[in-house]
């Protein structure tokens, strides 16, 4: 499959209008992470304060198509020395059947089928700190 198409297949799933990519809610964030071919807005709406999120919303749009993609997933961390709690920010995580789409929180936008690498592309973080969706 050429790369065109691949990227078309990933983000092509769903296809939501312009006012779909504002998020609302009581979200403690909302960021953009924009790389070659995507821009995906990530806003947690989870309490502030709160180390995990297991309701974290997903938009990505294909930057070459147009075409959006929108998921519901969580936070990921890593787990403190004590096996349980809850340490490090790692990122986001989100469903689509059997594609997991990773958001890093260094960066990269991480697309797997099963156990297989479709898409590892870094890109860069513009952050809103005040959960307004809107950035400087």
């Amino acid at each position: 499959m050429k790369f065109n198409g691949l990227i078309a297949k990933i983000a092509g799933m769903t296809v939501l209008p312009l006012a779909a990519l504002a998020i609302s809610g009581q979200a403690a964030s909302a960021d953009t992470l924009l790389t070659r071919d995507f821009q995906i807005f990530v806003n947690a709406e989870c309490a502030e304060g709160n180390v995990t999120c297991n309701n974290v919303n997903y938009v990505g749009t294909n930057l070459h198509t147009g075409a959006t993609l929108q998921l519901k997933g969580r936070t990921l961390h890593t787990t403190c020395a004590d096996g349980v709690t809850p340490c490090r920010f790692l990122g986001y995580e989100f469903r689509n059947g059997d594609y997991s789409y990773t958001v890093t929180e260094a960066g990269r936008l991480i697309v797997r089928k099963g156990e297989r690498t479709l898409l590892n592309q870094a890109g860069t973080w513009e952050r809103d700190e005040m959960g307004t969706g809107q950035h400087d």
